[in-house]
């Protein structure tokens, strides 16, 4: 049978490791809450305890509703191994913690979600360094190297002003320097955007996003080769304790069986409303990769399938009173943080007193974010229509 490469991605979501001929038929893989299993001799639980990545042993370590959810998200990102965190912090700090010792230091490039960098800020009480290069470019990324980095941070696009970072090239001039990179792809999903298949050596990603895709469960993944996975898993993951309960895991298996069907709504709407923003009178820039007036819009149909719902646009009035204005006015986006789910929402990073901090940043105090959803896309046009009026 022909499969064309999105097709077969669909199949992972809906049917990949769920083994419904272990569970009697079940087509969906039961949730396994006991914290330890039982082995008929002491020898087995010896050899399973001392290889504790690929053995059942205790619910800190495997368990089997997990990893169906971390089998189907290794097979999309085309990766070796997949482990299923509770948090996207949680994974975030697996990533940065395995790749750093006393005395080197981490690249971050582009805008980067604030908790990450304040995890940044905590290490460097054990000696792990830490600068940030806002351009993109690759010739001034390597210029901001030094002999300590052992790691490249990055999200693409990035936060809140949704640059992209060429990943080929990021990946070649690490390479030439021994450094490892790490790419959160949260936004584009495994669907559409593969950072592993253009030489990344991690990607993570917030499974609390699009990867559940309602707002009801809190995760995080860490994709990597066998090789770096064998001493995450020791370390960052067993050491740690930071596991994915199994429910959770239930809850994530179910996202991924419609994430897409889901995503292709998301594009639809945000393309639509990303449209609309750029020509309205009161909007002074919209951030969209798939919009063709966006910096890296080339470099997007090169390394993007397709493009998610989140965006974010400034107002032409950048003051707070403004920002404040427009956001209470709206009726159908519901204001709130986070993103990736059915319900459209909208924030603002500009909280009014943090105006000095967000120009530092390279942040518009003007800029507004907007996580597009399933809502019909007119109502949601005009929803920002009657807001900006």
């Amino acid at each position: 049978m022909c499969y064309d490469s999105f097709s077969r991605d669909e199949d992972i979501c809906i049917h990949y490791a769920d083994e419904p001929h272990r569970f009697g038929g079940a087509l969906f893989p039961p949730v396994y809450n006991n914290t330890l299993f039982v082995y008929p001799d002491f020898e087995g639980l010896a050899r399973a305890e001392a290889d504790q990545q690929h053995n059942y042993v205790y619910r800190r370590g495997k368990n089997p509703t997990v990893a169906a959810a971390e089998k189907k998200l290794a097979a999309l990102e085309q990766g070796d191994q997949c482990t299923c965190f509770a948090s996207g912090m949680a994974a975030i700090s697996a990533a940065l913690m395995n790749s750093t010792t006393t005395g080197d230091h981490v690249l971050c490039v582009g805008h980067i979600y604030p908790t990450t960098l304040k995890l940044l800020s905590y290490l460097q009480k054990f000696g792990v360094e830490y600068s940030i290069i806002y351009s993109t470019n690759l010739e001034e990324i390597e210029k901001a190297i030094t002999a300590k980095t052992t790691a490249i941070f990055a999200e693409t696009p990035s936060y809140l002003n949704l640059r992209l970072l060429n990943l080929k090239g990021i990946s070649k001039i690490a390479g030439q320097h021994g450094i490892r990179t790490i790419v959160d792809n949260t936004w584009a999903t495994p669907l559409y955007q593969k950072p592993l298949t253009m030489g990344i050596d991690i990607v993570v990603h917030s499974a609390s996003k699009y990867l559940g895709g309602h707002s009801d469960l809190m995760g995080g993944v860490v994709i990597t080769s066998k090789s770096i996975m064998e001493k995450l898993f020791a370390e960052e993951y067993l050491l740690h304790g930071g596991i994915m309960p199994p429910s959770e895991a239930s809850k994530l298996i179910a996202g991924i069986k419609t994430l897409p069907a889901r995503m292709r709504v998301h594009q639809e709407n945000a393309m639509k409303v990303a449209q609309f923003l750029q020509s309205h009178p009161s909007v002074s820039a919209v951030h969209y990769p798939g919009l063709p007036s966006h910096p890296d819009y080339e470099l997007g149909k090169a390394q993007l399938r397709g493009y998610s719902g989140l965006m974010s646009f400034e107002l032409k009035n950048a003051a707070y009173e403004g920002i404040k204005q427009v956001i209470s006015k709206l009726e159908v986006f519901q204001i709130g943080v986070s993103w990736g789910s059915a319900e459209s929402l909208v924030w603002s990073p500009n909280y009014g007193n943090n105006v000095k901090k967000l120009q530092k940043e390279h942040i518009s105090p003007g800029l507004i974010r907007l996580a597009v959803g399933h809502e019909n896309g007119a109502n949601l046009i005009a929803d920002l229509n009657q807001a900006l009026a």
